[in-house]
């Protein structure tokens, strides 16, 4: 299960990587491109890593406001 979750995570960085090469060459500035695709992988893996620890949302009585 483990390799699995590593896998997944090692196959969506590779995956975006080269989308972000392609769409830099699109765009004919790679270096933009994989700014973009760090961006979105970023995204991507905060809410991943999110979802499986199971703290997806908010989920305490004062929304998050301490002191």
């Amino acid at each position: 299960m483990k390799s699995t979750r590593a896998g997944l995570r090692l196959l969506v960085s590779a995956g975006l990587l080269v989308l972000g090469i392609v769409i830099g060459l699109i765009l004919q500035n790679v270096w933009l491109g994989l700014l973009l695709a760090a961006v979105v992988w970023l995204g991507w893996f905060l809410g991943y890593e999110s979802r499986r620890g199971r703290n997806a949302g908010v989920n305490d009585e004062d929304h998050g406001i301490e002191l």
